[in-house]
């Protein structure tokens, strides 16, 4: 074996690391029965337990089984970062099925494809593009659209700056299809029996499509967590007491593993933005102890060319 490495490998930390043989879904059951009390989010200064977390994301994978859903459907998960997101992300898993994160970016002619590529019935989105994916209600075999309003998780006496999408109320709801993400959650359908495991599939984040229509990467539990588990481990960041800052987009796997899966993994808190703001991130960092942050460099580059950075 090929071992060169080690000889620069950093002190203390492990050569091999054995897989837990338990779906993602597990992570958070296990943190949520080792920590119910501690934060696992602070969204704009309000915080969510690692029990509210979980009795949220069974709530909704009882609504998703309740609209459907069977163990290996594709759930499309269409929004920015919001608790929102992870709720859907881990109640889609706990539902046995299949996260298929989508870019928030995309438009109707995108989401199209991924309607014909996974053949889900089910989108949960945000309302800000609610209205791309509203007229594809019907198409292909998109029957239901669980529709989210980020301002229903802020903190009413913030003085953080907030995004426009993340300050503005619920809209109502009219179309023939649609839920409330308040009336998904209040239904009261609890999930049945778990059925996946690690070699089951997951999640399907899609690549940009740079040399054709992009295509669904295919992970199963086992790989997720294999790169949840090291990743943890290689970067630390404090391990249960550590506190990590997310900026990264969830929809791509850098935010989603680093900065949701690794942090729940290890039942510590996540610092959870919507909108990259530097002075919003400063604010948070020093406001909640972050611990660890992982950004690109343009993120750095620009919290570091705040005049103003050393005040904090």
């Amino acid at each position: 074996m090929f071992d060169r490495h080690f000889a620069v490998w950093p002190e203390g930390l492990p050569h091999q690391l054995k897989l837990p043989e338990t779906s993602l879904y597990s992570n958070l059951e296990i943190s949520a029965l080792r920590y119910p009390d501690e934060n696992a989010i602070i969204y704009y200064d309000a915080p969510i337990t690692y029990r509210e977390l979980k009795q949220q994301v069974d709530a909704l994978a009882g609504e998703l089984q309740h609209l459907g859903v069977e163990k290996g459907d594709r759930v499309m998960l269409f929004m920015q970062n919001a608790p929102q997101f992870i709720i859907g992300y881990y109640a889609i898993l706990r539902a046995n099925a299949i996260v298929v994160p989508i870019n928030p970016m995309n438009r109707s002619a995108e989401l199209e494809h991924y309607l014909q590529d996974t053949q889900a019935s089910v989108c949960i989105c945000s309302q800000e593009v609610f209205p791309h994916i509203e007229p594809l209600i019907g198409h292909e075999r998109l029957r239901h659209v669980i529709v989210a309003a980020y301002s229903d998780y802020i903190h009413p006496q913030t003085d953080l700056d907030l995004p426009a999408e993340v300050a503005a109320p619920a809209q109502p709801l009219t179309t023939a299809g649609t839920i409330a993400w308040g009336d998904a959650l209040g239904a009261g359908h609890q999930p049945g029996e778990l059925l996946v495991g690690p070699d089951d599939l997951a999640v399907f984040p899609y690549s940009s499509g740079t040399t054709g229509a992009p295509k669904g990467c295919m992970h199963t539990h086992r790989s997720v967590m294999a790169t949840c588990v090291h990743g943890a481990a290689w970067r630390s960041g404090g391990g249960r007491e550590g506190v990590t800052l997310s900026t990264l987009p969830y929809f791509h796997v850098t935010g989603m593993q680093g900065a949701m899966n690794g942090p729940i993994f290890v039942g510590s808190c996540i610092v959870l933005m919507t909108r990259w703001d530097r002075r919003t991130a400063a604010k948070l960092i020093e406001r909640y102890k972050v611990t660890s942050w992982t950004n690109i460099v343009t993120m750095a580059i620009d919290l570091l060319s705040d005049p103003d950075v050393e005040s904090f």
